[in-house]
């Protein structure tokens, strides 16, 4: 049985769910490319990101943040792979330099939990928080370096799809393999 919120008959939906999501990632250029995706899906639904994300891939320079850090937002607003809101794609460019900054970006997003995935016991959907304290510092934390749309639910929605957090229910044939 999967999570109760993958859709049925959604083939991008449960390959995500059944072979990414909640994985957990160490991996810089996939840990990044989730930090935009999810910032990109800010205000939308996730089904929008995952059907324009090869579109991203191809803008995006395959998430390599070297790259991406000097792309043309202007390139980017043309681009209908994308979603083109000029503060989602501008802050895409400016998360890409920062994170070019930092030491360890990855040391930094899993420092939230301790450098090892929480694994919660969810039974039900609606169990799930929205956001939690961890997501909160979290955010905290990226908005004082400089990143942007990096609010608490979006940082924990990242933690969730690089695997920093195991939110598959437990009755998920996934939870266990987490």
């Amino acid at each position: 049985m999967r999570c109760a919120w993958v859709p049925e008959g959604n083939p991008l939906y449960t390959a995500y769910h059944d072979e990414e999501w909640g994985v957990p990632s160490r991996d810089p250029r996939h840990l990044f490319e989730l930090l935009v995706l999810e910032g990109a899906q800010a205000g939308l639904s996730w089904s929008t990101i995952l059907h324009k994300r090869e579109g991203y891939r191809k803008a995006f320079a395959g998430f390599d943040p070297a790259k991406v850090a000097r792309l043309d937002p202007e390139q980017l607003l043309a681009d209908p792979g994308i979603v083109r809101n000029r503060l989602k794609v501008e802050s895409a460019i400016s998360n890409a330099q920062i994170w070019l900054e930092q030491d360890d970006p990855v040391e930094l997003l899993w420092s939230s939990v301790g450098g090892e995935p929480k694994v919660n016991s969810w039974r039900t959907l609606a169990e799930l928080p929205a956001e939690t304290d961890e997501s909160r510092a979290m955010s905290k934390e990226l908005k004082r370096l400089g990143f942007r749309f990096v609010g608490p639910t979006t940082c924990y929605s990242l933690m969730q799809a690089c695997g920093l957090v195991n939110d598959h229910t437990t009755d998920c044939f996934r939870y266990a393999e987490v």
